[in-house]
């Protein structure tokens, strides 16, 4: 996170810490981050931004499909 400047920081389950909340809340950004299913005080989604998410990762899927163009396999 350091030296990077972001508006909103979307990450998945696995990176629900304070540390990491409160790292991104202190460059100004805003974490959307969907809670741990055990974490005891749990913070507000938004889930139309993290709904942007999904293309995103359906965006490397496709891009991971087409490893024979990338690595140029067919020479």
């Amino acid at each position: 996170i350091e030296g990077l400047s972001a508006g909103v920081v979307m990450a998945d389950t696995a990176y629900d810490a304070d540390h990491l909340r409160q790292a991104i809340a202190a460059k100004g950004a805003l974490a959307v981050i969907p809670n741990n299913p055990s974490r005891a005080l749990k913070y507000p989604l938004d889930k139309h931004l993290y709904a942007q998410r999904h293309l995103v990762e359906c965006c490397f899927s496709k891009l991971k499909q087409f490893r024979r163009v990338a690595t140029r396999f067919e020479k």
